[in-house]
């Protein structure tokens, strides 16, 4: 089946297609509580680390989620959760699904690969 005719049979349905830049968002900050959860470790931040990923999930769950926003709470779980190796994964899969909000840059100079 087309592209095209995937989102017109949903939208028949009742349901709209969810932006995929969302879904993975959900799907990172997903991952990221999980093995946060996980982990053992007593972390002094955590709490702050696993309210601003119940903010992020509320903003994608909302759909259309202010770049700004996204960008304040990453900083804020990244500096709860960034120095603990076992969590860099999928903490780097939401900075990646953040980053995926972000217009395209119109500088002619491409994004820095993973890694850089």
């Amino acid at each position: 089946m087309a592209e095209g005719a995937v989102v017109v049979d949903e939208q028949r349905a009742g349901r709209v297609a969810e932006d995929p830049r969302v879904s993975e968002l959900r799907e990172a900050v997903s991952r990221l509580r999980r093995a946060l959860a996980a982990h053992p470790a007593p972390l002094p931040d955590r709490d702050a680390a696993e309210e601003e990923l119940a903010a992020l999930d509320a903003m994608a769950r909302a759909g259309g989620p202010e770049l700004s926003r996204l960008r304040r709470s990453l900083l804020l779980v990244a500096g709860a959760v960034g120095s603990v190796s076992a969590l860099s994964p999928s903490l780097a899969a939401v900075h990646q699904a953040v980053d995926n909000f972000a217009p395209p840059a119109d500088d002619g100079v491409p994004p820095p690969r993973e890694g850089e």
